[in-house]
């Protein structure tokens, strides 16, 4: 797609801002007849025989394009992955809070990455741990699959959850 011709001899199928197609012209006569109009010519499709062009505002155009984009990338959402970090000898309520703010990412379509952090001789005591991860992700079953199982990586437990897709 290009905006200016370049053979004055070359014949081209014509088509106005409408929609409607005019004819087939010389580049020549399609520009003064854009050029009348106070439109642009516009090389739509160069590989057609004849090429296709069009009369339009072509500033009028790059705009409603640069508008469509701005769009799209304001309702793309990018799926960042949370970190809940936390103890196996957590306390109730600090649990709880916990859970409230993977919930609250996972409805956001979020993803989480679950660490409880163990150290020194806690390492051995890692089945505890794993017991926490089971019971956190059974409460969040109705929220979230589990990407990746719980796993020992040095002095950590890992789980990774997202959420489950939603329809409509």
């Amino acid at each position: 797609m290009r905006l200016v011709p370049d053979d004055d001899s070359r014949k081209v199928r014509l088509i106005d801002e409408t929609g409607t197609e005019l004819g087939i012209f010389t580049m020549r006569e399609a520009l003064e007849l854009a050029r009348e109009k106070g439109r642009d010519l516009y090389i739509v499709q160069p590989d057609a025989v004849p090429p296709v062009a069009r009369m339009m505002n072509y500033g009028r155009f790059k705009f409603d394009q640069q508008k469509k984009e701005r769009e799209i990338k304001r309702k793309h959402h990018l799926v960042d992955i949370k970190e809940i970090k936390m103890r196996y000898k957590i306390e109730a309520h600090d649990y709880a809070i916990k859970l409230q703010n993977a919930q609250k990412f996972l409805i956001e379509g979020d993803k989480i990455k679950v660490v409880i952090m163990l150290r020194g001789r806690e390492v051995q005591h890692a089945q505890i741990a794993f017991n926490l991860m089971k019971r956190f992700s059974d409460d969040l079953k109705d929220l979230a699959i589990i990407d990746r199982e719980p796993y020992l990586e040095g002095k950590s437990v890992i789980m990774l959850l997202s959420a489950i897709p939603r329809r409509g």
